[in-house]
């Protein structure tokens, strides 16, 4: 038999539930399916399964067309008890992916400050207000799809995991891709009885799934969990759809800024860094290019910096592309000399430094998260400290006035992604996360 057909036929059955974000780009989306899309052209016979909301990618979209926990049905069935009774044709009506898009658009919330209750009741499983959600999901597994590995794209729809391995008997994977952002967001006192009832759930994991050492330390302390029990699975991107085409000879200095317009992702320390630069002898003409989602409750704090930009003159050198599509996107990545998304927080993915790279753009990032794993595999930027702006702004004005090291750090990159980050590489390294924990392999 042909390799490639003897690796074929021993790959396992998956069904992997991945997690809408209310019609928002998000990077776990986006990761989730580009990873089955990788995995069915390897032949591994993958389903994913949206929960929540049906997902939004700059890709081809591989999920079903079905929802399973929607978001209307689960909000219902946790505030108002009668909802649980609902027949079934009435849940059908309200997991209508059309439906759930529709009210995505219209700002459905996903603030963890505003869902502690919701959290719980879907941490709770069979047992608590979405019981019905969770018998319908595990029906779907058990009858239809018939598993051999259930992977899941964070803990926090975890509620079902005992459910699924006492019915299907099947070995579940969970990939940990910020959670803790959520958890950790929540309000007391939910935000500890979702903590507590994560660390019994994932006593029932078979193996977890991060993309970085740094995630997996934090979290095995978080959750309690026996580090051994993690794999590191290198985030990984469809390299080939990015390429160096950039011309700089007759455009000024360029800033590029790629994610969720919000503070977390540091959207005014860029602003800040700009306005400093533009102070610096040769740097006078520098642009700021940003592109990324802007959610209606960020609006004001989105306003406050164009309003400084307008302030300092500079608004002709500034644009906001918004959301952008796949070519979109290839092209900002050639208008830009450099990327910077100064996250106040720990990232733990990471997606738009590897999407830079690839396109032959360096990075400057904050030394935290997983940034520092990212650039020591890719040698494709420069780390700064996280809370110092005056660093921010010297190197990357450094960066923008030395074309020729730019030029390097950028092609050092792209070879560092070519190598280390594609989307095949993460979807082989996938499986043999999950062949770790399948019944031959602990048998062997």
């Amino acid at each position: 038999m042909p390799e490639i057909a003897r690796r074929v036929s021993e790959h396992p059955r998956i069904a992997y539930l991945t997690a809408g974000a209310a019609g928002m780009f998000c990077g776990s989306c986006m990761r989730d399916n580009a990873m089955a899309s990788a995995l069915t052209r390897m032949g591994v016979d993958i389903q994913l399964i949206p929960t929540y909301t049906p997902i939004r990618t700059d890709e081809e979209n591989v999920a079903i067309d079905r929802v399973f926990f929607g978001g209307l049905n689960v909000y219902l069935q946790d505030r108002f008890p009668i909802f649980r009774r609902m027949p079934r044709w009435f849940d059908w009506l309200l997991d209508r992916p059309w439906l759930i898009h529709w009210l995505a658009s219209r700002g459905m919330e996903t603030s963890a400050r505003e869902l502690g209750s919701l959290t719980i009741s879907m941490l709770e499983g069979s047992a608590g207000p979405v019981a019905k959600e969770v018998r319908r999901l595990v029906g779907y597994l058990k009858d239809e799809l018939k598993p051999e590995v259930v992977g899941l794209t964070n803990i926090l729809i975890g509620g079902c995991i005992p459910t699924i391995k006492r019915e299907l008997g099947c070995p579940v994977v969970v990939t940990l891709q910020g959670d803790d952002l959520f958890l950790l967001d929540l309000i007391e006192p939910f935000r500890s009885e979702a903590i507590d009832r994560i660390r019994r759930i994932g006593q029932e994991v078979d193996v977890f799934v991060t993309f970085s050492n740094y995630y997996a330390d934090f979290m095995a302390d978080l959750l309690k969990l026996d580090r051994s029990r993690f794999r590191i699975v290198p985030l990984g991107i469809q390299a080939s759809d990015f390429g160096i085409g950039r011309t700089t000879a007759d455009r000024p200095p360029t800033i590029g800024y790629f994610a969720r317009i919000c503070p977390a992702k540091g959207f005014d320390r860029v602003v800040n860094a700009w306005l400093a630069i533009r102070q610096m002898p040769g740097l006078e003409r520098t642009h700021l290019i940003a592109a990324g989602w802007l959610g209606g409750g960020d609006q004001a704090y989105f306003d406050e910096q164009v309003q400084r930009i307008d302030d300092a003159g500079l608004t002709a050198d500034f644009d906001y592309w918004g959301v952008v599509d796949r070519s979109q996107k290839r092209e900002f990545f050639q208008q830009i000399d450099l990327l910077s998304v100064p996250t106040t927080y720990r990232e733990p993915k990471g997606l738009f430094v590897l999407e830079a790279l690839a396109s032959g753009v360096p990075v400057v990032q904050p030394a935290h998260g997983a940034f520092p794993e990212m650039l020591a595999s890719t040698g494709g930027g420069v780390l700064v400290s996280p809370d110092d702006p005056e660093e921010l702004a010297r190197v990357i004005g450094s960066l923008l006035k030395d074309r020729k090291r730019a030029t390097e750090l950028g092609r050092e990159g792209r070879e560092g992604v070519l190598r280390s980050h594609t989307i095949e590489k993460s979807a082989n390294d996938y499986l043999q996360a999950v062949a770790s924990c399948l019944p031959s392999a602990k048998s062997g």
